[in-house]
């Protein structure tokens, strides 16, 4: 072969290797980041191949090769993300009714803490009008600008940090047993409260940002794979109506989150409809849903909405449901079984979480 084959052969290579990757049981960031950029890396499998087409100087049966498996490394990308796309069943259903008192409604927004655009999120609470507010990476300043909610949210939950982690709930609904959470990092707080819909009737809510795999905050996924699926053990064991929202900083498709799904038995309103991509903001072709909306199989969908830029790296997202507990028999819930709940078990060991769930009294 040429030079140029063997660079086009070398071009080839990449999305294989980013395809075999994330199949390796290892929990380090430089294996787990390839679980995010699937479509992406469907497209520079496609792009490969074109390539090798256009320059190749022969028609090496090595180059066939690995054109073969670039297309076959694109169909598995394809189909891995395929579930959140409108040829899927969807997972809920759509409640076609008007908004009642059963109804709730939230927007969630990781607002990254240097962003100074406080008036856009603003604006679109104020548009949108939600029941309940969470924010993420809101430090003091962002308390400050955000208080002027407490006029029409007054029950809330304020953690400010200027870790990157700081989280605030605003609530038109009231609140009761609500707990700041240091699941698995003593600095990593989650936030559990129950809410009272207008019918009187209490849910659970989970608000929660875990750490990441990346290469300047966690080397390794094994904290945040533990906190959601600690979450989802507890889920499990109460057994009551549930939100669970926040930048979970996972992609819907990953292991963790369907392992998530199947422990908790929740249901993601976007599988049939859309990926609903929220980061990163700014770079349109890198792009994938790191904010969740998951919720137990007695709610139906009312709306799900990615909102407009509020200058963060996330775009914020809006959720509508309908409190509806016979719909438990027309939703199919994600089961787990013994395997499933040994593989969480040791993901949750790995962690060695500080006495698993320590609560604090708010």
């Amino acid at each position: 072969m040429s030079l140029i084959d063997w660079l086009l052969f070398t071009l080839l290579c990449f999305p294989i290797i980013a395809t075999l990757l994330p199949l390796l049981p290892f929990n380090h960031w430089s294996v787990r980041v390839f679980d995010f950029p699937r479509l992406q890396i469907a497209f520079i499998s496609l792009l490969c191949i074109i390539l090798d087409w256009i320059l190749q100087d022969s028609n090496h049966w090595l180059l066939r090769i690995m054109e073969v498996l670039n297309l076959l490394c694109m169909v598995y990308q394809i189909w891995e993300i395929s579930a959140y796309t409108p040829l899927s069943r969807k997972q809920v259903k759509r409640y076609r009714g008007e908004a009642n008192e059963r109804s709730i409604s939230l927007l969630t927004s990781n607002v990254l803490t240097p962003n100074r655009r406080s008036d856009k999120l603003l604006a679109l609470i104020k548009k949108w009008q939600p029941d309940v507010v969470l924010t993420l990476e809101t430090d003091l300043w962002w308390e400050q600008q955000l208080a002027g909610l407490e006029e029409t949210y007054p029950y809330t939950v304020k953690i400010p940090l200027d870790n990157l982690y700081g989280m605030h709930l605003y609530s038109r609904l009231p609140l009761r047993n609500t707990e700041i959470r240091h699941w698995v990092q003593e600095d990593i707080p989650s936030i559990f409260t129950e809410a009272q819909l207008h019918s009187g009737e209490w849910i659970h809510l989970y608000c929660l940002h875990p750490m990441p795999p990346t290469p300047t905050e966690s080397a390794t996924s094994t904290n945040r794979d533990a906190e959601l699926l600690l979450v989802g053990q507890e889920i499990t064991q109460n057994d009551k109506p549930v939100l669970v929202f926040g930048d979970l900083n996972d992609v819907a498709w990953s292991s963790t989150s369907r392992l998530f799904q199947k422990t908790s038995g929740l249901l993601d309103p976007r599988v049939g409809r859309g990926l609903y991509s929220t980061f990163h903001a700014q770079w349109p072709l890198m792009r994938w849903p790191l904010d969740h909306i998951f919720h137990s199989s007695d709610f139906m969908m009312r709306k799900i909405k990615v909102l407009p830029d509020v200058g963060s790296d996330h775009f914020p997202i809006y959720g509508s449901f309908q409190y509806h507990p016979a719909a438990e028999t027309i939703h199919e819930e994600p089961k787990a079984d013994a395997e499933d709940r040994k593989e969480a078990q040791e993901k949750i060991d790995d962690a060695d979480p500080e006495k698993k769930v320590i609560r604090e009294k708010y």
